[in-house]
């Protein structure tokens, strides 16, 4: 697959984007002109959107993805980490592999696409990155220690490149989503949904283009003066953190 107009709009990847939030981002990028790919081990993507085939886990499929999207489409400009996993249990039931597997997907995973992203912004000297964290990692959360660690740890990742790369114009941002109304969550007990909407103090669960909506600010040209940027998109839940 290829653009039909391979000559405008910035070339964006998005990590995790076969399907969910990440398709969503995909689609909103590529509605705005963006010349987009999205990467996932099934090698799926939305309509419109450039598929690749890549585990994030492994540094030799990352660097083979972004060589089929330079190739495709042009050096990446925009980066959004957003592969995730979740293996949730309660600590004392949980094991080093459950612990391991959520870290290297979801913290070494940001960690190999964006040190492969840099090396293209920085001879260009413009990039924007934004990593996918959660409210999780920011307030913690029962059964999901691992979840937490990696999400907090994409905070530190994030700081630490808008330090490194700042003076080449690239910004490095970090969306905090709090409590998205998925598929995911439509399953989950109406008490539990119930608990959580009163523990927000904007009283609805977030929608997808919340979030969405977010990543299409960071991710513009105008943004080029924040950097290092939590910005939590949950209604106020984690508010304070």
């Amino acid at each position: 697959m290829t653009v039909e107009d391979p000559d405008q709009g910035r070339v964006a990847l998005v990590t995790g984007g076969s399907r969910g939030i990440g398709a969503a981002i995909a689609q909103a990028l590529a509605a705005d002109g963006y010349r987009v790919a999205a990467t996932s081990r099934s090698g799926t993507a939305p309509e419109g959107v450039l598929p690749v085939v890549c585990d994030v886990t492994d540094a030799d499929s990352v660097d083979a993805a972004f060589t089929t999207v330079e190739k495709e489409l042009g050096p990446v400009e925009v980066l959004v980490a957003n592969a995730g996993i979740t293996r949730d249990t309660l600590l004392a039931r949980m094991s080093e592999e459950d612990f391991t597997s959520v870290l290297d997907t979801n913290l070494t995973g940001a960690y190999r696409v964006i040190r492969r992203a840099a090396r293209a912004m920085t001879r260009a000297r413009f990039g924007r990155i934004v990593v996918m964290s959660s409210v999780v990692g920011l307030l913690g959360s029962a059964g999901q220690v691992n979840y937490a660690a990696s999400k907090a740890g994409l905070i530190g990742i994030a700081r630490s490149v808008s330090r490194e790369l700042g003076a080449r114009g690239v910004t490095c941002n970090v969306v905090a989503p709090g409590f998205i109304s998925t598929d995911m969550t439509a399953v989950l007990p109406d008490k539990v949904i119930a608990d959580y909407r009163a523990r927000i103090p904007a009283r609805r669960l977030g929608e997808v283009d919340d979030v969405v909506n977010a990543v299409r600010f960071l991710t513009s040209d105008a943004t080029s003066y924040i950097t290092g940027a939590v910005i939590p998109v949950d209604g106020g839940l984690g508010m304070g953190h």
